[in-house]
């Protein structure tokens, strides 16, 4: 069996390039996204910088701890507070006694030069005592970089499973339409005594051997690439300026190559199966209408992945409505909806083959009707593109929506005029000519945490607000219950997604340093896309700076000296109020971005393997029909022209599939974001769905032409 599987390889490697340059690609990204993880999970340690000369660290507790219900007992949680507490002046004096303290930086810890041992006995549990590396703890980089860690972390697993999903679409395609190639072989095959299961053997052989080829070549790529990726992602600001990739660790090249080969060998289970159904009669066949090509296993199959893609949604919509908003949710639905169109796809092309445009003449017939009678070609053209275009628009579009929901809905929450925004900001008094009579209303950014059904510990972002009866004037929130101007230092304004809601309820919550409180709700506002939707008054965030400042200047004032007066007085960044929204919410980040360039980028280049592969061995393959249109009378520029328009055809074919699935997408959007009671604002990605499109057609064309026959002759 492997004698004839090595044969086979050796005597049509060209239908196995677009196989294992997929397959090998798919392993190189997830090499180099493992190793990527396994750095961020291991990450270097590095050398204190804030208490660097002192051998002990005192810092105040930095993380709430609570207990909750866990099956029968119960089971202690901790979420990290806002900020540390502040060391209490008399452990400072105290410590004292044992050595030289140093204060640096705030309150929140000291260094101190005493035996570690002495300093934990004084101390108990009043505060925590670092030594060695954990110093690092104190430095205000440690949490910032974690939190980058973090999301380095999962732009990497979201690039490598989107990597993961791509190549096991693209590598089934192609391997069924390279099976779809050998019918006539496969008929001989059997004509000889060949049995269906040594045919199927013969295929899942030849996976085998190409899937091993291709991942040891793919663990090389991924080890060579990675540490280029670990510096694009540092330079990008999506990881600490220190982060780098490691290329010693052992597990991420075992995972991905095992994983190539499973991916060789799932991908042609499926053509394995049917090719070891094709019967003797095969051998003597003709005729390039393709038949059978939708079994009733995969009409089954995406019928279900349709329906279940729907159910989703509307679950979804039903259930909670602001998980679908998410980024995980935005990225994996697709997925689901993709696999079902293009097991379904043998019963679109033919349709959609006929509906568009083709060119006029009669090489526009030759190229519609050999398109809509080859299903299997044109699939496995249109499959790739179907992937980049419904990728492109999904992710595109539903992020955008999202971002310029948000920044819609920031809009509408507040009547100010004018917003500063920046860091510590100081509230200026609504005095001197060109802010008198103005409402002034400074806000911060805080936590507050809630145990919610005794079962989980759920931190909210919150406002701290300066003055009530300010913010209160400027504030349209979309309140469910209550009023914002009953909120005092005794209440709070909670989200309506709370498990307790109900107005005039007390309720005991964790405020952002961790002090415990117990709050009256004085309102319910709308949980809306993700804007703020909980509030406190400035003694209830203690410690929080304020960064954002919203201004209602009195009527008949110089906007442009209000605006001047507020740089003056406070030092931040003065905006109107749409500018403000426009720029800030949602707050877009590298992580963002960079992250959608690498799955996109990601799909487009799978999308130019695969069609360059599949268009070379499909074009390769079709040398006696060529021969035959030239020997009909057709001219060298005319077959070149029936060949492209039929590639053409097929991308355009799969990018109409594509935006199918990214209008669904799209509308599921818009429909959780109705749901919410947020404002919708569509951002439909036209340019990049169509620049991804524009590139498949033009690769396709340019692969489908280069592989034409010269020859003349049948």
């Amino acid at each position: 069996m492997l004698t004839v599987a090595l044969a086979g390889l050796r005597a049509r490697w060209a239908a196995f390039v677009a196989s294992f340059a997929a397959l090998a690609l798919g392993v190189g990204l997830l090499t180099a996204m493992g190793l990527g993880l396994a750095s961020t999970l291991d990450a270097p340690r590095r050398a204190p910088e804030r208490f660097a000369s002192s051998p002990v660290v005192v810092m105040g507790h930095d993380t709430l701890t609570a207990e909750v219900r866990r099956g029968p007992g119960t089971a202690r949680v901790s979420k990290r507070l806002d900020r540390p507490h502040p060391v209490d002046a008399a452990l400072v004096r105290e410590l004292g006694t044992l050595g030289t303290v140093v204060r640096a930086g705030g309150p929140d810890a000291v260094g101190v030069d005493a035996p570690s041992d002495a300093v934990r006995a004084l101390v108990g549990d009043r505060a925590q005592v670092l030594t060695g590396d954990a110093r690092t703890r104190a430095d205000a980089r440690t949490e910032q970089d974690a939190r980058a860690l973090v999301s380095v972390n999962a732009l990497l697993g979201t690039a490598g499973g989107v990597a993961a999903f791509v190549s096991v679409f693209v590598v089934a395609s192609t391997f069924a339409f390279a099976v779809a190639l050998r019918r006539r072989e496969f008929g001989l095959l059997r004509a000889t005594g060949a049995t269906p299961g040594q045919v199927r053997r013969v295929l899942l052989t030849e996976a085998l051997v190409m899937g091993t080829a291709a991942s040891a070549a793919g663990c090389v790529l991924g080890a060579l690439g990675a540490p280029p990726l670990g510096r694009l992602l540092a330079g990008g600001g999506a990881a600490p300026g220190w982060f780098a990739i490691r290329t010693d660790v052992q597990w991420p090249l075992h995972a991905a190559f095992w994983t190539g080969l499973l991916v060789a060998v799932a991908g042609v289970w499926a053509a394995s199966r049917r090719a070891g159904r094709v019967g003797p009669a095969e051998a003597l066949r003709e005729a390039d209408v393709d038949t059978g090509v939708l079994p009733r296993g995969r009409l089954v199959l995406g019928a279900v992945l349709a329906v279940a893609g729907a159910g989703l949604l509307l679950w979804g919509l039903a259930g909670d409505p602001a998980d679908l908003l998410g980024r995980k949710s935005r990225t994996t639905r697709p997925m689901l909806l993709i696999t079902a169109v293009a097991l379904l796809s043998p019963l679109l092309v033919r349709r959609l083959a006929r509906l568009l445009p083709a060119g006029r003449g009669g090489v526009g017939l030759l190229v519609r009707e050999n398109t809509a009678a080859s299903v299997r070609r044109t699939s496995a053209i249109a499959a790739p593109v179907l992937v980049t275009v419904a990728l492109t628009g999904s992710l595109l579009g539903s992020t955008g929506t999202v971002t310029a929901s948000r920044a819609a809905e920031a809009r509408t929450r507040t009547a100010a005029e004018l917003v500063v925004t920046g860091e510590d900001l100081t509230v200026p008094r609504p005095t001197g000519a060109a802010l008198l009579g103005a409402t002034v209303s400074g806000s911060a950014p805080t936590s507050v945490f809630v145990r919610e059904e005794d079962t989980a510990l759920i931190r909210y972002e919150a406002r701290g607000v300066g003055d009530p009866a300010a913010f209160a004037g400027l504030s349209r929130l979309p309140l469910v219950a209550g009023d914002v101007r009953d909120l005092d230092d005794g209440s709070i304004v909670v989200s309506e997604e709370w498990e307790r809601r109900t107005v005039g309820d007390r309720v005991d919550v964790w405020l952002g340093d961790g002090r415990p409180a117990r709050l009256r709700i004085a309102a319910v506002v709308a949980v809306g896309a993700g804007a703020d939707s909980v509030f406190v008054t400035a003694a209830n965030a203690p410690g929080a700076p304020v960064d954002r400042i919203d201004v209602g200047p009195a009527p008949g004032t110089d906007p442009a000296a209000a605006a001047q007066a507020l740089r003056d007085a406070t030092g931040g960044t003065v905006r109107t109020a749409d500018a403000w929204a426009a720029a800030a919410h949602p707050r877009t980040n590298p992580q963002t971005r960079l992250g959608l360039l690498v799955v996109l980028g990601i799909a487009l280049v799978y999308t130019a393997v695969a069609l360059a592969g599949t268009l070379l061995m499909a074009t390769a393959a079709r040398r006696d029909e060529t021969a035959s249109l030239r020997l009909a009378g057709a001219t060298r520029a005319q077959v070149l022209r029936t060949v492209a328009g039929e590639a053409l055809l097929a991308v355009a074919v799969g990018a109409v599939l594509g935006a199918l699935v990214a209008a669904v997408e799209l509308g599921g959007t818009a429909a959780a974001l109705t749901a919410l009671g947020a404002p919708v604002a569509m951002a439909v990605p036209w340019g990049p769905a169509a620049a991804a499109a524009g590139a498949c057609a033009v690769i396709a064309a340019l692969c489908a032409t280069a592989a034409c026959p010269r020859s003349g002759t049948a």
